[in-house]
């Protein structure tokens, strides 16, 4: 190996490590808020790359009846809770917002769609196919078991992983898809040359984490959600909705694995299962930092991603044994340096 491949390859990691460390950074928010390990996140990272994919090519994705679906279904969960306490109040903005809306929005999406549309128009209806499924799938799944032990949250979130799967299998089939670039062109910085899109990739997952921790440092419910995170119960005397909580952390944790499946979809061929390798790698970048830390957890991701880079040129064939063994030393390090603590709740 000389210096060009070594740095085509470092290239390649820094890249693919930017998209691990924002699936770390998601997986860290979603565990710390609610203690849920959301490895379904992979899932929206396939959602987001085959959703802009199909809407490039004309065709109208699975995505934009999936999203009705699953709103009638939180309908349903509403008028249960109401027919049980009594409280109707409210169910009529829910049947608004969660059946009328998602359907106007697949109204909408059937006649903007064409061959030839705009690609970053065709970016803005993925945001607004996929995102609102974040808030739907915690009221469906997460919210009734939000009192739950980690252990049962995290066998609920492998059904809901393979539920995902095999609903991605019959909405997008088993072909795999690619965009065109956001970007095109080289881009020469002396000491190598980048492509545009790589440095549109790394750019732009810069932006979302300078924006997650502006979000996080200066904003009332980016407050709200670090105080959830430090204490459920305290957060919830101080008058901190849990639900809301939840919610909005969902929400986040959706649309960065949405942008990141869009991120990667000029750059490799996405099939409906390959978001599941994608958010493994970043769990290992989360698992870095503790399922606590972000600064940790991003750090850890862009190491997965440069050493996935080189394991693929020393050993193609073991890359992927190579960044899951790294768990393992990590694992045995924070087990012998922390004590066993009982749930908070």
């Amino acid at each position: 190996m000389d210096s060009t491949i070594a740095l085509i390859l470092l290239q390649d990691g820094i890249v693919n490590g930017a998209i691990y460390a924002l699936l770390g950074m998601a997986l860290v928010l979603v565990f710390a808020v609610t203690r849920v390990i959301f490895i379904p996140q992979g899932e929206f990272v396939a959602f987001g790359a085959l959703t802009l994919a199909m809407l490039v090519n004309g065709r109208v994705p699975g995505t934009a009846y999936l999203m009705p679906m699953l709103g009638a279904i939180v309908l349903l969960l509403e008028i249960g809770r109401a027919i049980r306490t009594g409280a109707w109040a409210g169910l009529l903005r829910t049947a608004i917002t969660y059946v009328a809306l998602p359907l106007a929005v697949l109204w909408a999406t059937m006649q903007f769609v064409a061959p030839d549309r705009n690609l970053w128009l065709n970016i803005i209806v993925t945001l607004i196919l996929v995102v609102p499924m974040g808030p739907m799938v915690y009221r469906i799944v997460y919210q009734p078991l939000a009192e739950a032990t980690v252990l049962v949250l995290l066998i609920v979130s492998v059904a809901l992983h393979f539920a995902l799967m095999g609903l991605a299998l019959v909405f997008f089939g088993a072909e795999g898809w690619r965009t065109p670039p956001f970007v095109s062109g080289q881009v020469d910085l002396g000491f190598m040359t980048w492509s545009a899109q790589s440095l549109f990739v790394v750019g732009t997952c810069a932006a979302l984490i300078i924006a997650l921790w502006l979000f996080f440092g200066k904003t009332l419910y980016g407050r709200a959600l670090r105080a959830t995170a430090v204490n459920r119960r305290g957060a919830r005397l101080v008058g901190i909705s849990t639900t809301m909580s939840g919610t909005l952390t969902f929400t986040l944790a959706v649309a960065i694995g949405v942008v990141s499946g869009m991120l990667i979809a000029p750059v490799t061929t996405v099939y409906y299962d390959t978001g599941f390798l994608i958010g493994l790698k970043g769990f290992v970048g989360a698992i870095i930092g503790g399922l606590v830390s972000y600064p940790v957890a991003a750090a850890g991701a862009l190491l997965v991603g440069i050493l996935e880079a080189f394991s693929s040129f020393w050993a193609s064939a073991y890359k992927e044994v190579i960044v899951f063994t790294l768990i393992i030393p990590v694992l045995l390090w924070r087990s012998f340096g922390s004590h066993h603590v009982d749930d908070e709740e």
